[in-house]
């Protein structure tokens, strides 16, 4: 049967894209049709996930440099003449209590997650407003609506995340481009575990009570989100259907933040 959504004859570029969330972005945009552009830090494993996934391309891409932001996207134009769609995903973690937050991470972070956001989206927005149509899908979290100690840069970095999503919504509706944010609660990538064991050793308590404790206790559904279903509300939120979404915060908390 064919896939409800049809993103045939779209090109979709997706940062952080080696693993994880980014990944299974990547994959599933592809299933549904769209050519996807693959880019990491990670040339190993990014080009072995692209390999996975039909009419792809890697391109090796640290998001905090404008010259590699646009030459990423000058990349993708070059091997399918367009770019309708952006995923900024790209993003790591540093838990530390503020007082002891080495400023390079600080920089590291801000730099990924927020800059790197925004560098991705300069370089990639005029050959959407070009096409007449586009998606832009920020990965943003739960931390960008309520904040979380120990995690001063991620919050940070989330919660701007959100703002220039509103930001540029406002400036890219009148050109038929969408901007929107996803906020997953946690979900299990290799990007969560690093996290779960850093918060045990920060906090002095077990992994199993992390989980228990700091990830699930607050959700009304007792489980992680599974990277199947963030690449699911990205895909939706890039179809025809979705078409009215934008400048919108999407949470994917199992309920966390309802409290």
């Amino acid at each position: 049967m064919a896939p409800a959504i049809d993103l045939a004859n779209r090109v979709a570029v997706v940062t952080g894209a080696a693993s994880g969330i980014g990944a299974a972005i990547a994959s599933d945009l592809a299933y549904h049709g769209a050519s996807v552009v693959l880019s990491d830090v990670d040339e190993d494993a990014g080009r072995s996930t692209s390999a996975t996934i039909a009419n792809s391309l890697f391109v090796k891409a640290d998001v905090r440099s404008p010259l590699e932001c646009c030459a990423l996207i000058d990349a993708a134009v070059a091997e399918f003449g367009v770019v309708h769609i952006l995923v900024n995903n790209a993003g790591l973690q540093h838990i530390c209590p503020v007082e002891e937050f080495p400023l390079e991470k600080w920089d590291e972070l801000i730099g990924v997650m927020l800059t790197g956001s925004f560098l991705m989206t300069r370089c990639a927005i005029p050959q959407m407003y070009k096409a007449g149509w586009g998606r832009i899908i920020n990965v943003s979290s739960a931390a960008g609506l309520v904040a979380h100690p120990f995690k001063a840069a991620y919050c940070a970095a989330k919660h701007g995340l959100i703002g220039l999503t509103k930001s540029v919504a406002l400036e890219a509706g009148e050109h038929g481009v969408t901007v929107n944010a996803i906020c997953p609660a946690y979900v299990r990538t290799p990007l969560m575990e690093k996290q779960i064991a850093d918060q045990a050793r920060t906090r002095g308590i077990s992994e199993d009570e992390v989980v228990r404790t700091l990830m699930l206790e607050p959700a009304a559904i007792k489980r992680l989100v599974r990277v199947e279903e963030v690449a699911a509300y990205v895909t939706f939120l890039c179809s025809e259907s979705a078409g009215t979404i934008t400048g919108a915060a999407q949470l994917i908390d199992a309920g966390w933040t309802a409290h």
